[in-house]
């Protein structure tokens, strides 16, 4: 019942969402936004709300949703937050309008102390992607020995095994706080102004690691590369050692892109053969 609109409820359905659900919720003051969270997502609903709250405490609230409450309900947890206007950037005309004024929310982002995520790494961190890489997908391949595109796959991860991209991001960097997404599905532009929501996956991360990320996100793909790499400054990846960092990161997330689209290589053949030629171009060029 939660695919749809709830009427009785006040509850209008939105689109967007990954294992949750949000509405549209229709109070005495007007429309709140309620995202309901599945059973035992309860640390994502809490690390929304937290994310949230530190947010507001530290200045940001123009560009974000407002907390409003969290109920930590056992089997439908779920936060209540100001509604954000505006048009998700992918299916914008132009997506490259809003790129400026997204780049300087991120960069706001990044001033941003990391404070009670000090210890809790954003979702899908460089160790955690370096280790499914080297792992899970490792295995995949070897369980699909005869597949016709498991050799260059093969070659294409050891080949990032071998470029020193793993030794340079597990190597120490200083810590940001990070909205542990990069799906630009959730920045919403009315035209003047971006806003972003979804702050489920937030933790700490590096500057060079989250540009890298964001640039390498699917989504991304309708904004031309030049221009992202243009804003990279912004980003806080300037000099040669931020630099070196931003392109090992943008190797490993290409390729866990590819590992991704690999899995429905038959499915989304187009899309798995151009992430191929974008992580070959990566791996033998420097894109900066």
């Amino acid at each position: 019942m939660l695919d749809d609109d709830l009427p009785g409820l006040r509850m209008r359905r939105l689109s967007g969402g990954r294992r949750n659900r949000s509405f549209a919720w229709e109070g005495p003051g007007g429309e709140i936004c309620l995202k309901l969270y599945a059973s035992g997502d309860h640390d994502r609903a809490i690390r929304e709300y937290r994310a949230l709250v530190h947010l507001a405490d530290s200045g940001i609230t123009a560009a974000v949703p407002q907390p409003l409450w969290h109920d930590p309900d056992p089997e439908l947890p779920a936060v209540a937050t100001t509604m954000l206007p505006g048009r998700a950037v992918p299916g914008l005309d132009e997506p490259g309008s809003a790129l400026r004024a997204m780049v300087a929310v991120l960069s706001d982002v990044r001033r941003v102390p990391a404070g009670p995520f000090a210890d809790t790494p954003r979702a899908g961190a460089a160790r955690d992607i370096v280790h499914r890489l080297m792992g899970t997908w490792s295995g995949q391949l070897d369980d699909h020995l005869d597949d016709p595109d498991t050799y260059d796959m093969r070659v294409i991860l050891d080949a990032w095994s071998e470029c020193g991209a793993v030794t340079t991001l597990l190597d120490p960097a200083p810590r940001i706080f990070s909205r542990g997404d990069s799906n630009l599905s959730n920045w919403l532009w009315d035209g003047s102004n971006v806003r972003v929501a979804g702050w489920e996956f937030a933790g700490y991360s590096e500057a060079a690691y989250d540009a890298a990320d964001i640039i390498e996100h699917p989504s991304a793909r309708a904004i031309d590369d030049a221009r992202w790499i243009s804003l990279l400054p912004d980003l806080r990846v300037s000099d040669e050692d931020s630099r070196r960092r931003f392109l090992a990161a943008q190797r490993t997330v290409a390729l866990h892109w590819l590992s991704r689209l690999w899995q429905r290589r038959v499915a989304r053949a187009e899309a798995f053969e151009a992430q191929h030629t974008r992580v070959r171009n990566l791996l033998n060029h420097d894109f900066m």
